[in-house]
């Protein structure tokens, strides 16, 4: 994933057939990448005309690093930031223009000044100026807290400068930098290919072809086109040319940067993009269109005050005020705000517990899963590969005389070196693409590759890969099952061919073995049989086995192709342990026990896979129904694998193909299905998938382009986390609009009564507009970040099409709303009575009321069905700091001299401070009450309160 925001938005760009922002693309295409000039330069030079330009080398990089920082301070970093043209006092000011109801107040405040009421006028505008700020805050923060989540995942790239290899961030590349680049890889910045090892790159976010490109370092030859043509070479028909911001499907190669940042053809496009506006997300869609209903209804509830308060002779500007600064209050304008406000701190939180959420719906959507679909290697176990059992069929042809290396992890076995070991090690060795960095003191790559070059050593062996040229490369991939190298010795010209992979795969290929003293024998069936049973028993031991074979081919070969690999070999089995992490078992238990059905799809034999699970926790009582092997997968129709899936935990030899099946069958049931993945084919997979999970050490920029969440420590149990951080969100969801709308309805409901009995106003219009920032404001916000219950694992994942307002949140809110009204209408009927009159201290009282009763009111919201008395008072501090200033707040609008003229108040004594408080806390106590009635019931009905 690029650290940069906008590949998904240009990729969706592309492939979306809605004709705004791809029209527009398409449209100016030819135009704008006429500017990225870097790419057409460099693709009618050589890579010596090339070297020569940029004073770089194609095998070592830059010479130096100093050079490399000279070049830096020059052309800055590798990084296209979307300036923010528009001042934030301007963003400020727009705020006042945009919200058509604080117009009508500002013209409510220009008419209580042309009348002569200078305080009524005053105290309008300052209320409109705290609105508007509070409003603008959470907008502002709601931007930065997106902008932060997509730095959460820097793009690297491996590096070659000063011959020293590297893995750095993207960011730090410099014109003139060489560039190692892999099967899954985005490419960093536009470089100029310097090799190309059986290299396709997919360009269809650029272009919008999906078929990927053969890439070739040989240069343009510009004279094949016309004077006119020349001067605009297609970017298609660049292939010397990997552009920034693409994805390398297939082999592997190098090339020399010669365009970063801006001066990409990927940057050329992103200045168009940046003024194309994001659509809002589903969840945004959902809460506008909440609110615009709720504002509907507020709207008529709010005229049909209004007109009754006329025909009542009661001052036209008073009900126009009020009117105003109800619709304020009332209508729910910020509910998006908050709800974004809420996911993307959500989403921060979950990253610093290890999971990076690239979509906010995603946040949603974890609430919902019921099933998991992990890889087997490197997210339920380690991904740290050693090198644990070695077995030849020449010097061991007894299939338990396997040579353990684990009895002597740090010792020497040079004396057991025979020459079918021998040559299995070499092979191991050259075919074989880590590379030992320097700069890290270690090997970087493939794990299995790593631990197969770690062993050399043990038997006193180097890596003799200079030695060699490589001719011709094979990759491995997860439906090949192996990789071949077709390499020549410089000296003698001999070529021969080095395989490795599922023992399955390399035996059908194998038709002769080498013997203890180097001798090339028949294979017979027996002695196939003896190979594919010790096979299966070191994968029975929960080992991955990888078998190893060469061949002589003649010196006239300069080819080899995936479906004519010659005769071969068969030289031994490595067998590789990569044991389970150790918070795995412990997250399956606890995701099985909240009704998430949890299943391994692994590469590995079913011996192997079976003994996996049976470690972690993933129950197979009958290996028979328990486990599903690709062969008999492949057989099925998706009716099948649905009809079967419900009981399967294990599919053993899969492919990502496989996974695919496996994913459309779960959605079929109506499944809301995880995926995890990190190769390139698993791409389709993770995007069909409900959430996509792609590994951020070992997972490729393809998988997590796809993806919908990153797992940057590739820890299955960083899953369960994250699924518990989804439903405590969208928990907090509800409880915020719990909040907010039973605060709305008592406040519309409590001048409705007021009006319908020709009583009073109990609120003036500037109380009303203070009500508003409390429900709008840090009370609302704060419960939005209530830290995660954990307990919220117990409950079975909740239905995707599960509204948001749930019939218990409905009746929730208006408990609570009654409780207010009441409340405050006790109070405002009570001080009114006292004296025959509306004073200032009537209104002082029902105010102070409302707002005592909002506090409680939030306190009572923190959590659905617990206490507040087990979740604790502390344990959510920007809600203390919320409650605290809003009350403080309250005080000096009934204390201050400056603000009692404002809102019109007056103050109060110790004993109607206490009455109030000891009246609107009766909303808590009704709720402590509702709670304590849903854990009665738990006891009756377990499944009641677990979907409450």
């Amino acid at each position: 994933m690029s650290d940069n925001p906008f590949n998904n938005t240009i990729s969706s760009s592309f492939n979306e057939p809605s004709p705004s922002p791809s029209t527009q693309l398409r449209e100016g295409a030819e135009e704008v990448l006429s500017k990225a000039t870097s790419s057409l330069k460099y693709c009618t030079l050589s890579i010596e005309e090339t070297e020569s330009n940029l004073q770089t080398n194609s095998k070592t990089g830059i010479s130096s690093f100093e050079d490399a920082i000279q070049r830096r301070n020059i052309y800055g970093p590798n990084e296209i930031v979307q300036e923010d043209d528009e001042p934030i006092w301007k963003k400020f000011l727009m705020n006042f223009i945009e919200d058509p109801l604080i117009l009508l107040l500002f013209g409510s405040a220009i008419l209580s000044f042309l009348m002569g009421n200078i305080d009524d006028a005053i105290s309008i505008t300052m209320a409109i100026l705290i609105v508007v700020t509070v409003g603008f805050v959470q907008e502002y923060r709601s931007e930065k807290s997106l902008e932060a989540l997509n730095k959460l995942v820097p793009n690297e790239c491996h590096l070659i400068r000063a011959g020293q290899s590297s893995n750095v961030l993207a960011s730090q590349l410099v014109p003139g930098d060489l560039v190692h680049f892999k099967i899954g890889d985005r490419i960093p910045a536009d470089l100029r290919i310097v090799e190309a090892i059986d290299l396709t790159i997919d360009e269809s976010n650029l272009t919008g072809e999906n078929e990927p490109v053969h890439k070739y370092p040989n240069a343009i030859d510009k004279n094949s086109y016309s004077d006119q043509a020349a001067s605009f070479i297609p970017m298609s028909d660049r292939t010397c040319i990997a552009y920034m911001g693409t994805l390398v499907r297939e082999g592997h190669g190098k090339g020399i940067v010669v365009g970063i940042a801006k001066d990409t053809s990927f940057g050329a496009v992103f200045e168009m993009m940046s003024t194309i506006e994001k659509p809002k997300t589903p969840l945004q869609l959902s809460m506008d269109k909440l609110g615009k209903d709720l504002s509907f209804f507020s709207f008529i509830i709010i005229g049909i005050i209004c007109l009754i308060g006329i025909i009542q002779g009661r001052s036209w500007l008073e009900m126009f005020q009020i009117s105003v600064s109800l619709a304020v209050a009332a209508i729910p304008e910020g509910l998006p705000v908050i709800v974004t406000v809420t996911l993307a701190l959500g989403v921060l939180r979950m990253a610093r517990r290890k999971a990076i959420v690239k979509r906010l719906p995603s946040v949603e959507t974890l609430g919902s899963v019921n099933v998991i679909c992990s890889d087997k290697t490197g997210t339920l176990t380690s991904n740290h590969m050693t090198v644990s059992k070695i077995w030849c069929l020449g010097s061991m042809s007894n299939k338990s005389n396997i040579l353990s290396l684990e009895t002597n992890k740090n010792g020497n076995f040079k004396n057991y070196l025979t020459e079918d070991l021998k040559q299995t090690l070499t092979v191991a060795n050259l075919c074989n693409n880590s590379s030992f960095s320097h700069e890290h003191g270690k090997y970087l790559g493939n794990p299995t590759d790593i631990a197969l070059l770690e062993q050399l050593s043990k038997f006193d062996l180097t890596d003799n890969r200079h030695s060699f040229t490589k001719i011709v490369e094979i990759p491995f991939n997860s439906k090949r099952k192996f990789m071949a190298t077709l390499l020549e010795d410089p000296n003698s010209k001999n070529k021969k061919v080095y395989v490795k992979g599922a023992f399955e795969k390399v035996l059908s290929f194998a038709d002769t073995f080498i013997s203890k003293t180097g001798k090339i024998e028949k294979l017979t069936d027996d002695y196939r049989s003896i190979i594919i049973d010790c096979a299966e028993n070191l994968a029975s031991e929960g080992l991955r086995v990888l078998a190893f074979a060469k061949s002589d081919v003649p010196n006239d070969v300069n080819d080899i192709k995936e479906n004519s690999i010659p005769s071969l070999s068969f030289a031994g089995l490595i067998a590789m342990n990569d044991p389970p992490r150790q918070t795995v078992k412990p997250a399956i238990e606890e995701l099985q026990q909240g009704g998430v059905h949890i299943i391994m799809i692994t590469g590995d034999s079913e011996n192997t896979a079976v003994n996996i699970a049976r470690q972690i926790g993933i129950p197979v009582y009958n290996p028979e129904l328990s486990v599903v092997s690709g062969d008999k997968l492949d057989a099925m129709t998706d009716d099948q694998l649905a009809n079967i899936i419900d009981h399967v935990n294990i599919f053993a030899r899969a492919t990502p193909e496989h996974k695919l099946n496996i994913v459309r069958a779960l959605r079929k049931r109506g499944d809301i299905v995880a995926m995890t993945g990190d190769g390139v084919n698993d791409a389709p997979a993770l995007k069909l998938a409900d959430i996509g999970v792609a590994m951020g050490k070992m997972g490729t920029d393809v998988a997590k382009e796809a993806s919908d969440m990153v797992l940057t420590d590739d820890d299955f149990s960083t899953i369960l986390t994250a699924i518990e951080e989804g439903k405590g969100i969208f928990n907090n969801i509800q409880n915020f609009i719990t909040f907010q709308l039973s605060t709305s309805i008592a406040a519309l409901s409590l001048i409705a009564l007021s009006t319908a009995l020709k009583l009073p106003n109990p609120l003036n219009a500037m109380q009303i507009l203070w009500i508003n920032i409390l429900m709008d404001g840090p009370p609302a916000q704060s419960l939005g970040v209530e830290p995660v219950d954990h307990e919220v694992m117990r409950k079975p994942p909740r239905n995707r099409s599960d509204k948001i307002l749930t019939t218990e949140v409905l009746k929730r809110l208006l408990m609570t709303a009654s409780c207010i009204i009441f409340g405050t209408v006790y109070v405002f009927v009570k001080e009114m009575t006292e004296d025959g009159q509306v004073t200032a201290r009537d209104t002082t009282m029902t105010f102070t009321c409302f707002v005592f009763f909002d506090m409680f009111n939030a306190l009572a919201c923190r959590h659905a069905s617990k206490s507040i008395l087990k979740i604790g008072f502390f344990t959510n501090k920007m809600f203390n700091y919320a409650v605290g200033l809003s009350l403080l707040g309250q005080m000096c609008a009934i204390y201050v001299p400056f603000f009692q003229r404002i809102f019109k108040t007056e103050s109060l004594g110790l004993n109607d401070l206490l009455l109030l408080l000891i009246i609107s806390s009766s909303v808590l106590i009704a709720d402590e009450l509702r709670k304590a009635w849903l854990k009665r019931k738990s006891i009756d009905d377990p499944m009641y309160y677990s979907n409450v």
